[in-house]
C-alpha cells in the first residue's frame, strides 16, 4: 500500500471531536476493517498524538522505532526527554518546527520531512521521513489531534551521508546538464571543486570557470557529442582570486533515455596531482645544484625555438669557467659547488630576462636568446657575463679570480639542430680559450674548417701509434759557454701517410684532450730510454735524456711503474732520465703530486718544470716539492735582449731558481745575443736553433762522436 493511498484513507476517516478519547481504537478498527492486519504489520510507524505531544496511539512499528515496550494503549507514555530531535543537517529541531506541530498550526498536511532522533542513553540515531496529517471533524473543525506516518530511512540516510563523504574524500562531484535548456545541476562537491560560492547554473557559466584554451576544448567536445559517445577531459581553470585549479570532467548521454538532451557525469579535483606533476616536471628540468635549467630542458627549448612558425630565432652562448678545476681540486668539491652556485647567479644576473640559462654539465653553462629583434644580443650578453666575473670569488679566507670563455652560434647559419648549434658554439669557445682566456668568439666558417681538420687529425691520431707513424728527434742541451752537448730532449714527430708531416702544435693538444696522449707518452718514454741505452753502448758522452710528461699521463696511476719498467728494460740508472712536467702538475692535487714526485726521486729520476712562468702561480709549491730544475720558456726569449718585460721575466725566473737552489735551462735560443744575455744572468745550460734543431738519432750520435774526438 503506498503512502499516498494510506494518507487518503486516513483523511477520509477523520475523527469527530467527541471521538478523540476513543480515537486509537476507532482508527485501528476502521483501518483494520478496510485493510485487515494493516496497522499491525505495516513497516511504517503510525502515531496519533495531541497538540501537547501526548501520545494516544502507536502501532507496533512505531513502538519498535521509539523503543516503547508492550502493545496496549499508550496514552502519553513516551519519554521524549531521552531523545534529541534534529533536522536533516544535524541541527537541533525545536518542537514548533516539528512536522506534526506545523501540521496542526498550518491546518494542512506536511509531507516527507526528514528528521533525526538521537536517544541519549542508548546512543541510537534514527532517521525518519515524516508525513503529518492534522485530524479534523466531518464539519471541518480541528480535533487537536495529528496523525504522523514515519518511514525509517536510517540506512538510506547513512548511505547518502557516506556517498557525500566519499565524494569529499575522493574529491569527485557529480553534474547533469540539459542541452536544450542549458540548465546545469552540480552536487555540493562539484561546486567546491570549481571554487565557486554560487553554483554555476548553466554550462555557459561553468565554461567561464575555465582557462581560454580548455574552455574552447570543452565547448567543442560538447558540440560534437553524438549518440552514446562520452568524453573524458582534463581541464584547467582559475578561482575568483586567480589561483589555478585542474579538474577531470567525464560525461556521457543518459543511457536510460537515449533520445533525451541530458548529459551527466563526474567532476574530479586533480589539482594536487597536477601540481605534483608540475613539480616533478620542474625537478626533471632543473639542475639540482644551481636551480638553473638542466641539459635536457635547454635542448628541448632550443628545439622548440628552431621550429617556431615564424622561423628559427635563436642564438646560443656556450660559457665555460676558466680555472674551475684548480679551485675544485685545491679547495675541494664543496668549494667547487659553492663556486658553481655563485657563477650561476652571476650569469643569471647578467642575462636577466633576455635569455634562458642552463647548466650544461660540470663547469659549462648555456644561454639561449632571441636575435630577430637585436642581432647583436649574443655579443652584448657575452660582454655582460664577462663583466660579472671581474670581481673575485671568496671561499672563506681564500679569494679566486675565475673568468669565462664563451662561444657563440646562431641559427640557422651555424646549425639547424640544437646539437649542431652547441657543437658550433663549443668549437668557438675552445678557440677563444686557446687564443685568450676571458674572451668570447662567434662561430665562423674558418672555425668550421679548423674543426673539420681537427676531426680528421683526431681520426688519424687514434691509429698513428699502432701504425708506427711516430718517431723521435733529439734536441741537444748544451753548455752555453762552450757549446758542448750535455743532454738531449726527446721531441715527438708524426709523419702521417694521409696528412703528411703534422707539427706537434697541431696534435699534442688534441692528444691531450682525447686522452690518447697517455698511450703516446708511454711509447715516447720507452723509445727514449732505449735510445739512451744505445748511445751509451756506443760509448757516446751523454749524461741524460729528457722526456716531456703530460698532465694526463702524470695523473695516471701507473706512471711510476711505467718509469721503473722502462728503466729496467733499458738497463738505465734513474739519473739518466729527466722528466719535464708543466706547472699545472704543481698546483693540482698537491698531495698526490708530492707522493709521485717522492717515488720518482727515489728511483733517481730528475724532475724539472717545463715552460715555467707561463700559466700558473706555482711559486708556493716549488719549496715543497722535490724539483731539480726550471726550464725558461722559449716564449720569453723572443724579446730579449731589448724588451724590458721579457728581460724582467727572465731575470725573475732565474732569480727564483737561484734562490731555491734549482738548476736553470733556457729554451728557444736562436741568436748569440740571447746566449750572451743568458750568460750574464748566470744561466749555464740551454737549447735552441742556435745550436741545433731536433736531430734524428744517427745525426745526434755523429755530433756526439765529433765532440768526443
Amino acid at each position: 500500500m503506498s503512502n499516498q493511498m494510506l494518507h487518503q484513507s486516513m483523511l477520509a476517516n477523520a475523527l469527530p471531536p467527541e471521538a478523540a478519547a476513543s480515537a486509537p481504537s476507532q482508527l485501528a478498527h476502521l483501518l483494520d476493517a478496510r485493510y485487515p492486519g494493516l496497522i499491525e504489520h505495516i513497516g511504517q510507524a503510525i502515531v496519533l498524538h495531541d497538540a501537547d505531544g501526548r501520545l494516544h496511539y502507536m502501532n507496533p512499528a512505531a513502538r519498535q522505532i521509539f523503543g516503547v515496550p508492550g502493545d496496549g494503549d499508550t496514552p502519553g507514555m513516551a519519554d521524549w526527554n531521552g531523545w534529541r530531535v534534529m533536522d536533516e543537517a544535524g541541527r537541533p529541531l525545536p518542537f514548533q518546527a516539528h512536522p506534526t506541530s506545523r501540521a496542526l498550526r498550518e491546518g494542512r498536511a506536511v509531507g516527507n520531512e526528514v528528521i533525526g532522533l538521537y536517544h541519549r542513553r542508548n546512543q541510537k540515531l534514527v532517521w525518519l521521513s515524516v508525513t503529518a496529517l492534522p485530524q479534523s471533524a466531518p464539519d471541518g473543525s480541528h480535533t487537536g489531534m495529528v496523525l504522523s506516518l514515519s518511514t525509517d530511512i536510517t540506512e538510506l540516510q547513512r548511505d547518502k551521508t557516506l556517498f557525500h563523504r566519499v565524494q569529499e574524500l575522493a574529491q569527485i562531484g557529480g553534474w547533469q546538464w540539459d542541452r536544450g535548456s542549458d540548465a546545469l545541476y552540480l552536487t555540493g562537491e562539484a561546486v567546491r571543486i570549481l571554487c565557486r560560492r554560487v553554483p554555476p547554473m548553466t554550462m555557459h557559466a561553468l565554461l567561464d570557470c575555465l582557462c581560454d584554451d580548455d574552455r574552447q576544448r570543452l565547448r567543442q567536445t560538447l558540440d560534437e557529442i553524438r549518440g552514446d559517445t562520452g568524453f573524458d577531459l582534463e581541464l584547467a581553470g582559475t578561482d575568483p582570486s586567480g589561483t589555478p585549479f585542474w579538474v577531470r570532467m567525464i560525461g556521457e548521454p543518459d543511457p536510460h533515455d537515449p533520445g533525451s538532451e541530458r548529459l551527466s557525469g563526474t567532476l574530479q579535483d586533480i589539482t594536487e596531482r597536477k601540481r605534483a606533476e608540475e613539480a616533478l616536471r620542474a625537478q626533471a628540468q632543473t639542475d639540482a645544484l644551481t636551480g638553473l635549467l638542466n641539459r635536457d630542458a635547454i635542448l628541448a627549448h632550443a628545439q622548440q625555438r628552431l621550429h617556431a612558425p615564424s622561423g628559427p630565432d635563436l642564438a646560443l652562448l656556450y660559457i665555460d669557467l676558466d680555472r674551475f678545476k684548480i679551485v675544485n681540486d685545491v679547495l675541494g668539491h664543496d668549494a667547487g659547488d659553492h663556486l658553481l652556485i655563485e657563477a650561476a647567479n652571476r650569469i643569471r644576473g647578467a642575462v636577466g630576462e633576455e635569455g634562458l640559462i642552463a647548466r650544461f654539465g660540470g663547469d659549462e653553462f648555456l644561454a639561449v636568446c632571441r636575435i630577430a629583434d637585436n642581432p647583436d644580443r649574443p655579443e652584448q650578453l657575452a660582454q655582460r657575463v664577462q663583466q660579472a666575473f671581474t670581481a673575485p670569488f671568496r671561499m672563506g679566507k681564500d679569494e679566486f679570480n675565475v673568468t669565462t670563455s664563451i662561444g657563440i652560434s646562431r641559427a640557422p647559419a651555424d646549425g639547424d639542430t640544437p646539437r649542431q648549434l652547441i657543437q658550433s658554439a663549443d668549437m668557438a669557445m675552445y678557440d677563444s680559450k686557446r687564443r685568450l682566456r676571458n674572451g668570447y668568439q662567434a662561430f665562423s666558417p674558418r672555425l668550421a674548417k679548423r674543426q673539420q681538420e681537427r676531426l680528421q687529425i683526431e681520426t688519424q691520431l687514434r691509429r698513428a701509434l699502432d701504425n708506427g707513424e711516430f718517431h723521435l728527434v733529439y734536441q741537444p742541451q748544451v753548455d752555453l759557454r762552450s757549446g758542448r752537448i750535455l743532454h738531449a730532449e726527446a721531441l715527438m714527430r708524426w709523419r702521417s701517410p694521409l696528412l703528411g708531416e703534422v707539427r706537434p702544435g697541431r696534435f699534442i693538444e688534441l692528444a691531450e684532450s682525447t686522452g690518447e696522449i697517455v698511450r703516446i707518452g708511454h711509447w715516447v718514454l720507452g723509445e727514449a730510454c732505449a735510445q739512451m741505452r744505445r748511445w751509451q753502448e756506443q760509448g757516446l758522452p751523454i749524461q741524460r735524456i729528457a722526456v716531456n710528461v703530460s698532465y694526463r699521463q702524470f695523473i695516471g696511476e701507473d706512471l711510476v711503474d711505467s718509469v721503473r719498467r722502462m728503466l729496467g728494460e733499458a738497463g738505465l740508472p734513474g739519473h739518466a732520465l729527466e722528466l719535464e712536467l708543466t706547472e699545472r702538475v704543481l698546483v693540482e692535487d698537491v698531495a698526490d703530486t708530492s707522493r709521485v714526485f717522492d717515488q720518482l726521486r727515489q728511483l733517481g729520476v730528475r724532475l724539472s718544470i717545463d715552460d715555467f712562468g707561463e700559466g700558473y702561480s706555482a711559486l708556493n709549491y716549488l719549496r715543497r716539492l722535490p724539483i731539480h730544475a726550471l726550464k725558461l720558456s722559449h716564449s720569453f726569449m723572443k724579446g730579449v735582449p731589448g724588451a724590458r718585460s721579457d728581460e724582467a721575466i727572465c731575470q725573475t725566473v732565474t732569480g727564483i731558481a737561484r734562490s731555491l737552489g734549482l738548476d736553470m735551462v733556457a729554451e728557444g735560443i736562436e741568436t748569440e745575443a740571447q746566449r750572451d744575455f743568458l750568460l750574464r744572468l748566470g744561466v749555464k745550460v740551454g737549447q735552441g736553433f742556435l745550436f741545433a734543431p731536433g736531430l734524428l738519432p744517427g745525426e745526434f750520435a755523429k755530433r756526439l762522436a765529433a765532440q768526443s774526438s
